[in-house]
């Protein structure tokens, strides 16, 4: 019984350290609610049913992303992925985003929002290599080497990844904001 409560309590704190950041990732991912949700609630699952431990922090957060990832791909790849509606993702990432900030000026915070949806907007509709990549080093603040090594690409891959990534961005940006 104790052994039972013991691991309860791991796991809920696991949950508490990883399930926000599986599930933003997830969401990016998938553009849909509901199977971010599913990718989280299988990812620890999975992580239940793993025998042995980790050689560290970074070594399970990156696991945790692997496996997130793999099951996102899971997903994607299902015929009944195909025939789904999004649904408004972007406002429940929008919820759940760090970056969002309460203004102390509700026009700066209008403002402030409406830049942060274009942006989120923006990386939606990036291929889904650099969206790991951009969310994994901005939104996760992870280094090149811990988003190689969760995401099994080598560092140089995920470097020219976040370049490219960077440089659809600033050109799909640069084009909303053009009035010339």
């Amino acid at each position: 019984m104790a052994d039972e409560e013991t691991e309860n309590r791991e796991l809920q704190l696991k949950i508490d350290r990883y399930g926000d950041m599986l599930f933003r990732l997830s969401l990016i991912r998938l553009q849909n609610v509901q199977d971010a949700e599913d990718v989280v609630q299988e990812t620890f699952y999975q992580y239940l049913r793993r025998k042995g431990s980790f050689a560290g922090p970074e070594h399970e957060k990156a696991w945790l992303i692997r496996v997130a990832l793999n099951a996102c791909r899971k997903v994607k790849r299902s015929a009944w992925n195909r025939k789904r509606d999004p649904g408004d993702w972007l406002e429940e990432l929008e919820k759940i985003s760090k970056s969002t900030r309460a203004s102390q000026n509700p026009e700066e915070g209008f403002f402030l929002r409406e830049e942060q949806r274009r942006l989120l907007e923006a990386v939606a509709v990036l291929p889904a290599r650099y969206r790991d990549v951009i969310h994994l080093f901005y939104d996760q603040e992870m280094s090149v080497r811990e988003i190689a090594r969760a995401t099994g690409r080598g560092e140089s891959t995920v470097t020219s990844q976040l370049t490219r990534a960077r440089a659809i961005l600033r050109r799909t940006l640069k084009e909303e904001y053009d009035f010339d």
